[in-house]
């Protein structure tokens, strides 16, 4: 996708960034200050220099610097995040299979903490009610779960119509978070100091063991940065680099420094220090722009969950899943049931388990981070062999973002038992479910290719045989290329009949996001009224059957698509018994995962009037 260049296209272009975008991170001021310095345990003047300087530094750092300077330079045919950055350098470029473990991983991690993100959110802003009076405490956790149950109720619905205010919603609330820490700031101007470097360095270096844990809590205020690559492809880089430079980061930035000048001016730390900025009569005001923002940034999350699952789908690397457009408007616009259900499950049983916003904070980060990590590597190898640079530019400018990124990883690790196992556990049996199914398909693939018939043998043999041909098109779907469809040669044996004509379909999805139509399809003739059709998908792209058959009429095949046959193979999985198969516990999950997988053409849109499934058994 292309950035526009300037003037209104821009401004508008940024405005809708900053309503998907910069969610997560743009409230990330409501839990990272009063997170930090429960873990400080003190409130003087060298402690809170330092810890704004940190602050204000990881911010310049890792989204400044990483992302946007470095990260979002390289991109896929314009699509940006680990996964796009996986198929780019461990498929597209060369098979690299360490590259595609260390992406595939790396997005099962965003999975992880992406589950955290809303319940934190919400709780963190919900809690400001407890300043109001303390006997809204009992009613905060309740409130919050009605909150997520509802964001996630509405998921179905679509977000095109509500899409369209969020950034103006941002902009209030990053302004209102700008003018807030300038209120602050007014009550003690010495924080603008803690801008200098000097005091994060002297913290970390003087400030004993408790500095080095301290990053775990920073870490906090950059936890969204993913997004800003992971969106690119929506908006393009300009927009997004534009927004973070003329709003977002500003207005971080000030109110990190005013929650730190009013804790120098003798503020009480107990409690949330964002809203002790807030005069006391729009406490409640600001409660509740609070809450909208953190349900905005709850959908960014949620919306990029979708458009990750539909990437590692067409990568081969989950299960199909059922996938409805929800806009016309974009094609981001997209409802995932089967992730929104279970994204819900688990947000609102760890809110339950949690109960509140800080000790949420300690199972935070650890998932992030690590994907932080596992990105610089991947941008090394794209210094390397994207953009030409020398092994000491690249090894130097790779070698600081990494000592950043293990910092904060290791600071994190120490959040393990606290709950920081819980989004590696998530991670975990994602990244099994993607290892299963990509090793399940792939044994089903080379089971099926075994034995193989030339199209040419397979038809001399049916012409000997004097199988009969039935008016109509038969569609089959196969991952053959240049021999005979399996499905088709079961359908001939068992049905002792053919269609007049027959088209073999094979779907290939490239290591791009997208594919120019013009480039979509090749169609071979391989004899008299049998053509083979492959047809190449981005992986942002799904496939739909029917309109494929227009393309492949209006390509000069002359058939009747409104008398197609779809046939396609419905298999059913049993262990290999001569011990060259899969491990047993492998297999039987696979075949779990196939069978509770949307069905091929439901997945392709095909008329469920026109499909005919085979059934046969594969063992693996």
């Amino acid at each position: 996708m292309s950035s526009p260049k300037g003037g209104p296209g821009l401004l508008l272009a940024g405005l809708g960034a900053l309503g998907v975008v910069f969610g997560d991170i743009g409230t990330s001021p409501l839990y990272t200050f009063k997170t930090v310095l429960d873990l400080t345990g003190g409130n003087n003047a060298e402690t809170i220099y330092g810890v704004i300087s940190l602050l204000v530094w990881t911010l310049i750092i890792v989204t400044s610097v990483k992302y946007a300077g470095f990260a979002m330079r390289v991109d896929n045919d314009g699509e940006g995040g680990i996964l796009a950055l996986m198929a780019l350098l461990g498929v597209k470029r060369q098979k690299r299979p360490v590259i595609v473990a260390a992406g595939l991983f790396g997005a099962a991690l965003i999975y992880g903490d992406g589950a955290i993100t809303p319940a934190i959110s919400v709780l963190s802003a919900l809690e400001g009610l407890n300043i109001v009076t303390p006997a809204f405490q009992p009613y905060v956790l309740p409130l919050a779960v009605v909150i997520l149950v509802a964001l996630f109720a509405l998921q179905p619905m679509g977000t095109a119509t509500i899409g369209r205010t969020f950034g103006p919603i941002m902009v209030i609330w990053f302004l209102s978070m700008a003018v807030l820490g300038l209120r602050g700031i007014f009550q003690h101007p010495a924080i603008l100091w803690a801008i200098n470097p000097y005091y994060a360095i002297h913290y970390l270096f003087h400030g004993g063991s408790g500095a080095f844990l301290v990053l775990g809590g920073v870490f906090l205020c950059v936890t969204g940065a993913e997004a800003l690559y992971a969106d690119m492809g929506h908006f393009g880089a300009r927009p997004i680099k534009f927004a973070w430079a003329a709003m977002v980061f500003p207005s971080l930035v000030l109110n990190y420094a005013g929650q730190g000048a009013i804790v120098l001016a003798g503020a009480p730390i107990s409690g949330n220090i964002f809203y002790r900025l807030c005069p006391s009569s729009l406490t409640v005001p600001l409660i509740v722009l609070s809450t909208i923002a953190t349900i905005i940034a709850s959908q960014s999350i949620i919306t990029g969950a979708f458009s990750m699952t539909r990437q590692a789908i067409q990568l081969g690397w989950m299960p199909h899943m059922r996938i409805r457009q929800t806009s016309s408007e974009g094609y981001g616009q997209i409802y995932v049931g089967v992730i929104n259900w279970l994204l819900m499950l688990v947000t609102i049983g760890l809110a339950l388990f949690f109960r509140k916003s800080d000790n949420l904070a300690a199972a935070y980060g650890i998932a992030v981070s690590a994907t932080m990590l596992l990105t610089t590597v991947l941008l090394f190898i794209a210094m390397r062999e994207i953009w030409k640079w020398n092994l000491l530019l690249s090894g130097a400018v790779a070698s600081l973002f990494f000592v950043v990124d293990a910092s904060f990883f290791a600071s994190n690790m120490t959040k393990l038992l606290e709950g920081g196992y819980v989004p590696l556990m998530l991670a975990g049996l994602t990244y099994l479910v993607m290892f299963i199914w990509h090793k399940g398909i792939t044994e089903v693939a080379k089971r099926l290719a075994e034995n193989p018939v030339s199209i040419g043998s397979f038809l001399e043999k049916m012409t000997q045989s004097n199988v009969a041909r039935v008016p109509g098109t038969a569609v089959f779907l196969t991952r053959a290329k240049d021999t005979a469809p399996p499905v088709m040669m079961w359908y001939v044996r068992h049905s002792r009949a053919l269609h007049q004509h027959v088209l073999a379909v094979t779907l290939e999805v490239a290591s791009t996001p997208f594919v120019e139509p013009q480039g979509r399809l090749t169609i071979l003739q391989l004899a008299p009224d049998f053509w083979s059709v492959r047809a190449v998908y981005g992986f942002m792209e799904k496939p739909d059957m029917p309109s494929l058959m227009a393309q492949v009429v209006t390509s000069g095949c002359l058939i009747d698509i409104e008398k197609l046959s779809y046939f396609t193979g419905m298999e059913k999985i049993v262990p290999r018994r001569d011990g060259q198969g899969l491990p047993r516990w492998i297999s039987g999950l696979f075949g779990v995962l196939l069978r509770n997988s949307t069905r091929l053409p439901d997945y392709l849109h095909i008329p469920p009037a026109q499909v005919m499934d085979i059934g046969r058994q594969v063992s693996i």
